[in-house]
């Protein structure tokens, strides 16, 4: 069954109604922007919503290797794991714009895999020596220290007994991190949008990834970032899928040039995405990016995004689904032209796509 996830933003709330409120909509899951110069703290929203809900999954969307130590990210997530009694996963990245405004452009690949393997021993229980994915700065090594004996690895020792391993859940664009993601991780959140063949390419890349590690595919769950505007009027949700589509679509070309299947429309309209977003105004992204909105073709929007009415929200999130998506991070609650019920997705949209999966 597909799973429907709410996409976080600044302005998440920690105040119990709200989560509740959304756990009553029918989500699966919500995800929580880790920026910190942008959004609350995740891990402490996290924390609020898993004392004030049942049900809904919870997760970083998404966190990054390198503003904190991987022992300490995962401390902070599994803790949340045994609050909210098992409903935690750890959604990370290579880093955006928590990494943009200290400085620093995404972390390098062989770095990014280091810390995904040591993330995974140590939300297993295991030992991670030190040093293996971050230094410790400017601080002296702990040999300097005299002591009669000193820790020789990190680990979480306080994991209780019994507690199940939080799922790794990798945010990938590009092919390397697909192909990565699919030999560490559980579970891979594509960011190639809504147009069916790049999906089926980012699919077929994690599944050769995994059949030339001699992994079945069986150990993966894919899923998918998918920007949907659900009006009854096509126009308008056409309109403001424009404006949400270049903050995702600059993850394409973040590094150069496009990868995997591209129309010579789509290239076009990423390169306009990438010549024109202004990460200056990243937490603004709906008003600032209205201009390159209207710049994209509304042939691209269509087939990036998903806008329209219920039934064209539902159909082709169920072909997506049948293309062996089993999550979509759904990236579009509260884009709605002014007077819209914003609950119109998971009034209609959300049963009636259980139903035809059913």
């Amino acid at each position: 069954m597909l799973e429907f996830w709410r996409a976080g933003g600044s302005g998440e709330s920690t105040a119990p109604h709200a989560a509740r409120a959304v756990e009553a909509e029918g989500w699966d899951g919500q995800v929580f922007m880790d920026s910190q110069s942008l959004a609350r703290d995740p891990y402490a929203l996290m924390a609020a919503w898993a004392t004030s809900t049942e049900r809904i999954k919870l997760a970083t969307g998404v966190t990054n290797s390198l503003t904190r130590h991987p022992a300490v990210t995962a401390a902070a997530i599994a803790t949340i794991h045994e609050l909210s009694g098992g409903r935690a996963a750890l959604g990370i990245g290579r880093g955006d714009s928590a990494l943009a405004y200290l400085g620093f452009a995404p972390a390098r690949l062989a770095a990014f895999e280091r810390a995904l393997k040591d993330l995974q021993a140590l939300l297993s229980g295991d030992e991670v020596a030190f040093g293996a994915s971050v230094p410790g700065g400017d601080a002296p090594r702990l040999e300097t220290l005299s002591l009669g004996d000193r820790p020789a690895a990190a680990r979480l020792k306080w994991l209780p007994e019994g507690l199940s391993k939080v799922p790794l859940d990798v945010a990938a664009t590009e092919p390397k991190v697909i192909e990565m993601a699919a030999r560490v991780a559980e579970q891979v959140t594509f960011s190639v949008g809504a147009i069916p063949e790049r999906l089926d390419w980012a699919i077929e890349t994690a599944r050769a990834a995994r059949a030339a590690a001699g992994l079945p595919d069986a150990g993966l769950s894919c899923g998918a970032q998918i920007i949907v505007v659900c009006h009854r009027d096509r126009a308008a949700a056409l309109e403001m899928a424009a404006s949400a589509v270049p903050p995702l679509a600059r993850f394409q070309v973040i590094q150069g040039a496009v990868a995997g299947p591209a129309s010579a429309d789509d290239k076009a309209n990423f390169e306009g995405v990438r010549r024109g977003y202004d990460m200056t105004k990243h937490d603004k992204s709906m008003a600032t990016n209205k201009l390159i909105g209207a710049a994209l073709t509304p042939q691209f929007v269509d087939r990036f995004a998903i806008a329209g009415a219920p039934d064209h929200c539902t159909e082709r999130l169920v072909q997506l689904a049948r293309r062996g998506l089993e999550r979509v991070v759904v990236v579009g609650p509260g884009f709605y032209p002014d007077g819209d019920d914003g609950r119109l997705f998971s009034r209609e949209v959300i049963p009636a796509v259980r139903a035809a999966l059913a």
